[in-house]
Parts: structure tokens; C-alpha cells; sequence
């Protein structure tokens, strides 16, 4: 699956656990934490991106994301 692809999959998530967004603030250089996300709505956009991609991977593997590009990275790589 392309990174475009899984990007995609990542904001829709963005956008389902944070709708006061507006789409085009969510950018793939930034954190969900510049985004406005507390801890809770970061576990529910890893966790909505998991199961939009029909993944299970270990909450670990996230421990050094920064940013929605790192997020897109694991996600790819577990895709594989």
C-alpha cells in the first residue's frame, strides 16, 4: 500500500477522533499534538488506524513517533 494511501487512511482517523479539524490542517509533517491531541485521542488515532488497515501491532512499536509521517511509517511497515 502506498504511502498516499496509508496517509489517507491516518487522517481520516485524525479527523473521526479530533472533528474540529479542519482537513486541511492535518498535514503529514505535523504531530498529533500540534494538532491539539491529548493522550487519549493519540491511542484512538493509532488504534482507528490499526483497525482501518486490519492490523494488529504492538502499542511499543509507536513509542518513538513524532509525527503523522512516523505514524504512516510503522503502519507501513507492519503492512509489508
Amino acid at each position: 500500500m502506498p504511502t498516499e494511501q496509508i496517509f489517507a487512511l491516518v487522517k481520516d482517523a485524525v479527523l473521526e477522533a479530533l472533528p474540529h479539524l479542519a482537513p486541511e490542517d492535518v498535514t503529514i509533517d505535523k504531530s498529533l499534538s500540534d494538532l491539539g491531541a491529548n493522550s487519549v485521542d493519540r491511542m484512538e488515532v493509532v488504534i482507528l488506524s490499526m483497525e482501518k488497515m486490519s492490523l494488529k501491532i504492538p502499542m511499543m512499536s509507536f513509542a518513538g513517533v513524532n509525527n503523522l509521517a512516523g505514524l504512516v511509517d510503522v503502519l507501513k511497515a507492519h503492512r509489508a
